[in-house]
C-alpha cells in the first residue's frame, strides 16, 4: 500500500498530538476530574509533612511545575529527588508522612520504579502521575493518577506535558478540599485558539531557523515552562537551549547575552512576572534579541513575541497555555531546519535508566 503524502510528511505525528491537547484537556477535566479528587481526598486524610518528587525528562518539568503549586498553594515544603542515593547507593531514608509524588508518561523506568518501590517501604505515601495505568510505575505504588492523554507516538512529549500539568493542579486543590475545575474550565478552549495561531508561530520560527544557541528564562510559575520548552527546542532542532530562572540568569549566565544569540522569556502574569521585569530589563540593556510570551503590553516591549489572552486566567493555570506555543516553535524551527520532529536522533519514547 502507497504510502499518501500527509502520511510521509516530517512531524506529522507531532503535529497531530500537538492538535489533540484541548480534546485531552477537556476528558481530564470531565470523567478524570472525580477520580482525581478521590485520590487527593485519600491522601490529604494522612496529612503529609512533606513533599518528594521523582521524576524525568519532560515530566521533571510537570513536577517542578506540582512543586510550585504545593509550596505556593499549600504552604507544604518539598523537593525534587535525586533517585541515585536509592538506586546506586542503596540509601534509605526515613519516609513516614512523605508524600512521594512520580510523575512519568509511561511509567516504566527502572530507576522511577524502584526508587518509589523502596519510598513506599521506607514509609511514604506514594503517588504515580502516569499515562499508562497499567505500567509497573502504577503497581508499585499506593495511588495513581491517570492523565488520560492517549496513546502518544512522537518521541517529543506534548499532549502528556499539558495532562500532566493539569491532573496535578487538580490534584493540589483537592488536597486544600478545593474544586479546580471551575478555575480550569477555560483552558481547553483557550488552548485551541492558541493552536489554531500555528502560522503566527511559522513566521517567529522564520528568526530562528539559523539560531546557534537560545535561552530561555521565567520566573515563578513559569519556569517549569521554559525548561520545557529549552528541552522541546534540544531534542528536536538540536539547538543548545540553556533555561534559567530569571534570578539565576543575574548570576553570572546574563554574560553571555549579546544581539545575536535570542533570548525567550515566558512573562506569566501575576507575581512571576512581577519578579521577572527587571531581568527583562537588563535583557534589553544589552541589546538582547527578545522574544517575550504573554501578556500584549510585554510582548510590545519586545523584539517579537506571542501574546498569551491571560485575561481572567489565574496564574497558577497560565503554564498549561503558555508551552503550547513554544511546542509549535520547536516543531516549526525544526522542520525549517530540514529534520523531522517525530523521529530526533538517539532518542528512544520510553528512556530506561537505573
Amino acid at each position: 500500500m502507497t504510502a499518501t503524502p500527509e502520511q510521509e510528511r516530517p512531524g506529522r505525528i507531532m503535529a497531530r498530538e500537538i492538535r489533540e491537547q484541548p480534546d485531552v484537556l477537556r476528558r481530564l477535566l470531565g470523567t478524570g476530574a472525580a477520580r482525581i479528587q478521590d485520590v487527593a481526598r485519600q491522601v490529604a486524610a494522612r496529612a503529609p509533612r512533606f513533599v518528594l518528587l521523582t521524576a524525568r525528562g519532560t515530566s521533571d518539568n510537570a513536577a517542578l511545575y506540582a512543586k510550585y503549586l504545593l509550596e505556593i498553594r499549600l504552604g507544604l515544603p518539598c523537593g525534587l529527588a535525586s533517585m541515585s542515593t536509592t538506586t546506586a547507593y542503596g540509601a534509605r531514608p526515613d519516609l513516614r508522612d512523605v508524600l512521594v509524588i512520580t510523575v512519568s508518561q509511561s511509567g516504566g523506568s527502572p530507576d522511577l520504579v524502584a526508587s518509589t518501590k523502596a519510598a513506599r517501604e521506607a514509609g511514604a505515601i506514594t503517588l504515580a502521575v502516569t499515562n499508562n495505568p497499567d505500567s509497573p510505575l502504577a503497581a508499585v505504588s499506593e495511588h495513581h493518577i491517570d492523565i488520560m492523554a492517549g496513546p502518544e507516538k512522537a518521541l517529543p512529549a506534548t499532549k502528556t506535558y499539558t495532562a500532566s500539568l493539569l491532573a496535578l493542579y487538580l490534584f493540589v486543590e483537592g488536597l486544600r478540599g478545593a474544586d479546580g475545575s471551575a478555575v480550569a474550565a477555560v483552558l481547553p478552549d483557550l488552548a485551541a485558539d492558541l493552536i489554531a495561531r500555528q502560522d503566527e508561530v511559522r513566521t517567529l520560527a522564520s528568526r530562528y531557523r539559523f539560531a546557534g544557541r537560545m535561552v530561555i528564562t521565567s520566573r515563578g510559575y513559569g519556569y517549569p515552562t521554559a525548561k520545557e520548552a529549552a528541552l522541546k527546542l534540544m531534542e528536536t532542532s538540536y539547538i543548545p537551549a540553556l533555561s534559567y530562572s530569571g534570578a539565576d540568569l543575574l548570576h553570572g549566565p546574563l554574560a553571555m547575552v549579546d544581539n545575536i544569540s535570542p533570548v525567550i522569556a515566558v512573562v506569566t502574569d501575576g507575581r512571576g512576572g512581577l519578579a521577572l521585569q527587571p531581568v527583562l530589563d537588563r535583557l534589553r540593556g544589552r541589546g538582547a534579541d527578545l522574544m517575550v510570551v504573554g501578556p500584549e503590553a510585554q510582548v510590545a516591549r519586545a523584539s517579537a513575541g506571542f501574546v498569551l489572552p491571560t485575561s481572567g486566567v489565574a496564574e497558577e493555570v497560565q503554564p498549561v497555555l503558555e508551552i503550547l506555543p513554544l511546542q509549535l516553535l520547536a516543531y516549526e524551527v525544526t522542520i525549517a531546519r530540514g529534520q523531522d520532529p517525530d523521529a530526533p536522533r538517539a532518542l528512544a519514547k520510553v528512556t530506561e535508566t537505573r
